[in-house]
């Protein structure tokens, strides 16, 4: 918590007030510069804006004198929940950029710069025994080439996706659709517990005392999606809330990845519909590293020993060594064949193989027969 107490006090009294979502936050934010500005207006300025309705603004106006902030924050104290306002350098970038971030974060845990290489794995709560089998297989999968596992704690696929991660002794990161004092299913308080010893980050928007609703998980699954490269659904019904989240995830630009299954099963249907739409069908971590492009900054991974370096592509954590040695020859700006084999100082025919492999997964791209550069 870098902000000053009061500053700190003000976010959360702002996130208290019922009517003050992230899209009116953002708009309010705007119009007043800051969050002490905005709890400081009278109803009067408030009361001209035509996306507050009428009660939210006297609510707002009010909000000093009828609600105390300070609760929260010495529950948070107490339980080492880190408050995290969106400006807070803190605050995932990834986050932060889609078009209703959440206006505060309360973790417990910790989210490190790592975590921006990371996959959502998704799916319903009533899973079968291929759905539970296939979500763990691929998040496995995932945690062993160095993602960060996101879902949403629920039980079914997001209780299997964490766990694999768990057992990888790989990172993951849940996200609540309830304060951490109210942790839904009750079933996974213990599966919270051992994300957070492990290094990983329960987070949420909510503050810690905050009932989950039947609103509160839909809005939870744009942090998920918002958090990620991209989103795996690994088994869905067709009404379900992975359909919303991949929704969502497509609305934010990120890819998403599906898993086919039987056309007997209703909870396939979902999947095979998102396919359909253009979903990404997967069947290895292979159909998901083919389609993830360069990544918005270099990350270095979390426990990878054989990627001592910070990654720029997904697809660089499959290379070999040769492999990576060529790409390491290769600049953002053309690069002649002939200055790849002489910086590497490899065999013309190993470059070759390497060049191609390396265009294949799309890491680089070839502009000449013998120029390439990186993608």
């Amino acid at each position: 918590m870098s902000d000053s107490y009061s500053g700190i006090l003000d976010h959360i009294l702002l996130s208290m007030i019922e009517g003050i979502g992230s899209r009116t936050y953002q708009r309010l934010l705007e119009r007043f510069g800051n969050v002490t500005k905005i709890l400081d207006a009278s109803y009067c300025d408030l009361s001209g804006f035509e996306f507050l309705k009428p009660d939210t603004a006297l609510r707002l106006a009010s909000a000093r004198q009828n609600i105390d902030p300070n609760l929260i924050l010495e529950l948070c104290q107490r339980d080492q929940i880190d408050i995290i306002p969106l400006h807070d350098s803190q605050y995932p970038e990834s986050l932060r950029i889609i078009h209703d971030p959440p206006p505060i974060l309360y973790v417990k845990g910790k989210i490190l710069p790592q975590d921006t290489f990371s996959i959502a794995v998704i799916g319903t709560r009533r899973s079968s025994a291929y759905g539970c089998r296939q979500a763990d297989r691929l998040a496995t999968a995932l945690a062993h080439h160095g993602f960060t596992i996101i879902s949403g704690l629920a039980l079914g696929i997001d209780g299997i996706a964490h766990r694999a991660a768990l057992k990888s002794n790989t990172r993951t990161l849940a996200v609540l659709g309830s304060g951490h004092h109210r942790i839904y299913p009750p079933e996974h308080e213990t599966l919270a517990e051992q994300i957070i010893h492990a290094g990983g980050a329960v987070l949420s928007e909510y503050p810690p005392l905050h009932q989950s609703s039947k609103w509160t998980f839909p809005q939870r699954n744009r942090i998920v999606s918002g958090l990620s490269l991209g989103v795996l659904v690994v088994e869905s019904p067709l009404r379900s809330g992975a359909m919303i989240s991949a929704r969502i995830a497509g609305e934010q630009g990120r890819d998403i990845f599906a898993v086919p299954g039987s056309i007997e099963s209703s909870n396939s249907q979902g999947c095979h519909q998102l396919i359909r739409d253009g979903a990404y069908l997967v069947e290895s971590i292979d159909d998901i590293l083919n389609v993830l492009g360069p990544l918005r900054q270099k990350v270095l991974l979390f426990n990878k020993p054989q990627c001592p370096n910070p990654i720029r592509h997904p697809n660089e954590i499959s290379l070999n060594e040769i492999e990576l040695i060529v790409l390491h020859s290769i600049g953002i700006t053309a690069t002649p064949l002939q200055s790849i084999i002489t910086t590497t100082g490899l065999e013309e025919q190993q470059v070759v193989a390497a060049l191609s492999v390396l265009e294949k997964k799309r890491i680089i791209r070839q502009i000449s027969p013998v120029v390439f550069v990186k993608m």
